[in-house]
């Protein structure tokens, strides 16, 4: 009977040894996740600021495109006010010559 529980001590000795052995095993392989997920990120904030310049300039051409459309459009818009407003103004000298002269010619139409 001593000899059967000697040979259980034993069994459960090996056995905890062997879930220590499980035990440093996981806590290994977790920190070299953790490690290996560190150096992931790590990689991919290089790759991100190593694009920075890039991200930039290709956000600073799309404004400078919407900002040279804004201009041509606004461009645009004052011509074509310009344009009113000068035959607005042709057409008021006109009626305003035609007034003057029509008083100059008939003084007593006023």
């Amino acid at each position: 009977m001593a000899e059967e529980m000697e040979d259980e001590l034993q069994r459960l000795l090996d056995t905890e040894l062997q879930a220590e052995a499980i035990v440093r095993e996981a806590e290994l392989k977790r920190e070299r996740m953790i490690q290996q997920a560190l150096e992931e990120a790590r990689n991919m904030e290089q790759q991100f600021e190593a694009r920075v310049p890039e991200l930039r300039a290709a956000f600073i051409e799309k404004a400078e495109e919407r900002a040279l459309q804004a201009v041509a459009e606004l461009t645009r818009r004052y011509e074509e006010r310009r344009v009113q407003l000068r035959t607005q103004a042709k057409e008021r000298e006109q009626e305003a010559t035609q007034a003057a002269l029509a008083l100059l010619l008939d003084p007593e139409r006023s």
